[in-house]
């Protein structure tokens, strides 16, 4: 038996598509068989299987299931929570794998699949390699079992762990996604007041997007905050692997803010640590880490990229711009956002108790959105090979490590292809605005001779 993916659902990180249209559960079915073959051919016997709480996902973990056992894995399902649960109970039950069935930020209609083997990110060539197994139906057969395991109190448990201290009144939104019910059991450990909105997971998401990154979905943790007077707000995206934070004044703490944040308490307990963000974070943070002592080291976008280079480099911390957060020091090493908001309120409690006086303090700078356009597919890298080897001949300060990020005295724009959609994204951040139109007349005129422009802007 073989079986054909849609080409747009294999995509770097993980397997995902538009339910009905580009993702089914003959392909949940073709991932179950060649994962497991994986599994099997790495000396492994076990996964665990959890969802997130989109519509869809009871369909793709029943036809997902089918395809493990029938290449010969036992099956360990977790039912519905966030992602990071899963990471978590790969982490520490006896079992070689882990698939969580999340369509994660996206709108509802689209769902898909994060793997993790034998504690190491399943992702580039592995999942392409899922794609070329299936064509060929190379595939283990076997009679897997199945078996359903509670672990939901136990991860509770253990981000309880990593609380140490501080009591704030505390504005929480769960965005109707899957960390609902452990941020209810999470909250009523913590001391404090606390506020929760939409805890009830519905993957119709009928209260807003859940994508904390996008400031238009804090709109309501914002109002929460201003009403009742609260000391700061954390929200979270549909599969609760991502961060958003806002202070008492409803100021968005940036990804890489609260990672500037929460690397002081970790470079204390871990000096001369390496801190790692990708390459859309601030200069402000790559600065910051080096005065408290710690080795900042700039890197790829992408969270199965990030969890790479924290193993080669033993960093006990990595952040990205999108609010993956990643803790190494006294935890895993994959990204958990209900674990990072535990921290994140350690840390706020540590220095000086007040998240928005920390705000307060950082850097004045203006930096634009992430600015995203359609490019041709086919066009997509050799355009910033392009731009990198004009820039490197005028004599530009480049830094190749994902895509071109330049440096001027007025500050630095970046330039990279997504590794997930036809575009190109760009960003700029500058001490003044006139610094600012300086920079984005830069990129314009690297796009121009390129043949391209910066148009409307492409949606996620």
């Amino acid at each position: 038996m073989t079986h054909r993916f849609d080409p747009t659902s294999l995509r770097e990180y993980d397997i995902r598509g538009i339910v009905g249209k580009t993702l089914g559960a003959e392909d949940a079915y073709a991932i179950g068989r060649g994962f497991a073959t994986h599994v099997r051919r790495a000396g492994g016997t076990r996964v665990v299987v959890g969802r997130d709480g989109r519509v869809s996902s009871p369909m793709l973990q029943e036809a997902l299931v089918r395809g493990l056992t029938e290449s010969g894995v036992d099956v360990v399902r977790v039912g519905i929570g966030p992602t990071p649960m899963v990471y978590y109970a790969e982490a520490v039950l006896e079992v070689d794998g882990g698939i969580q069935i999340t369509g994660s930020h996206n709108p509802a209609d689209y769902n898909g699949f994060k793997m993790v083997l034998q504690h190491a990110p399943f992702f580039g060539q592995d999942i392409q390699s899922i794609g070329k197994m299936a064509e060929e139906g190379d595939w283990d057969e076997g009679t897997g079992e199945v078996t359903d395991y509670d672990i939901e109190d136990m991860y509770v448990d253990r981000l309880f762990a990593g609380y140490s201290g501080g009591s704030f009144r505390i504005g929480w939104d769960n965005g109707n996604g899957a960390g609902g019910r452990v941020l209810e059991k999470l909250v009523a450990k913590l001391p404090g007041e606390h506020h929760l909105l939409y805890t009830e997971i519905d993957g119709t998401f009928p209260n807003h997007h859940p994508d904390p990154t996008e400031e238009k979905n804090l709109a309501d943790l914002k109002k929460l905050v201003a009403e009742k007077g609260l000391d700061f707000g954390i929200a979270f995206d549909g599969d609760a692997d991502r961060i958003g934070a806002i202070d008492g004044e409803g100021r968005v703490v940036w990804g890489d803010q609260l990672l500037s944040i929460l690397a002081e308490p970790v470079l204390r307990a871990v000096p001369g640590g390496t801190i790692i963000a990708d390459v859309k974070a601030s200069q402000a943070l790559y600065d910051r880490i080096a005065e408290l002592g710690g080795v900042p080291v700039m890197w790829k976008t992408g969270h199965s990229l990030i969890k790479v280079k924290m193993k080669e480099t033993n960093s006990p911390l990595a952040g990205e711009m999108s609010g993956h957060i990643f803790f190494a020091h006294d935890w895993y090493g994959f990204d958990d956002a209900i674990y990072a908001a535990v921290r994140l309120i350690g840390s706020v409690q540590v220095l000086g108790g007040s998240l928005t006086d920390l705000k307060s303090a950082m850097p004045a700078l203006v930096n634009t959105p992430e600015m995203r356009f359609q490019v041709d597919e086919s066009r997509k890298f050799a355009v910033v090979d392009e731009i990198l080897d004009r820039l490197e001949e005028a004599g530009a300060d480049v830094n190749r490590t994902d895509g071109a990020r330049v440096n001027t005295p007025d500050g630095w724009w970046l330039l990279r292809a997504s590794n997930t959609q036809d575009v190109l994204v760009a960003r700029a951040e500058a001490k003044d605005q006139a610094g600012l139109d300086r920079l984005l007349a830069q990129i314009d005129s690297q796009l121009a001779q390129s043949g391209l422009e910066r148009g409307p802007q492409a949606g996620h």
